[in-house]
């Protein structure tokens, strides 16, 4: 009886802070698509990497025909030659690797492109989320469009759409 008794005064007092915490949901991917700003951040952001993508596979093509070049005429090739051409051939994958690296890497010039177009867009949305939550009096605002398992959602608590409206309204 005392299991009972403790199990039923457990679920009441959950049932009463559940009650008391409200928790809303937005897609951010749907925000970003709304503003112009983060879809001009994001045509100069593919731009950039389309330019550096082209560039790379213009160095490995040449990289290429000279790899081909080479095994064509290693046999006739003096030990001295053979050993020019392929520490050439190691400098010019190198050059490819590190060029790779600095546009591409963790810390490459398109993270930080993207850091310094998307930071500001970001800010701004995150405090149009914080002003749609104060106002809405929301404990909580998840992203669904993130990584965040998100099993089921009521769409009553949606505040993208709000969300949009803030942005849209400064």
């Amino acid at each position: 009886m005392k299991k009972v008794l403790l199990f039923i005064g457990l679920f009441s007092v959950l049932s009463i802070v559940h009650a008391q915490t409200k928790i809303g949901y937005i897609n951010s991917a749907i925000v970003m698509e709304q503003l112009s700003e983060a879809q001009d951040a994001q045509k100069q952001i593919d731009a950039l990497s389309q330019q550096w993508q082209a560039e790379l596979n213009q160095m490995a093509n040449d990289m290429q025909k000279k790899v081909e070049d080479y095994d064509k005429r290693k046999l006739i090739m003096s030990d001295k030659r053979r050993a020019e051409v392929e520490k050439e051939l190691q400098d010019l994958d190198k050059k490819i690797v590190d060029f790779r690296n600095q546009k591409f890497g963790t810390n490459g010039e398109l993270f930080t492109k993207q850091n310094e177009l998307m930071k500001p867009i970001q800010e701004k949305i995150f405090k149009a989320v914080k002003d749609v939550a104060d106002e809405e009096a929301y404990d909580y605002v998840i992203d669904r469009s993130s990584s965040t398992l998100l099993l089921f959602a009521n769409n009553k608590h949606d505040l993208t759409q709000k969300v949009i409206q803030k942005l849209l309204q400064k």
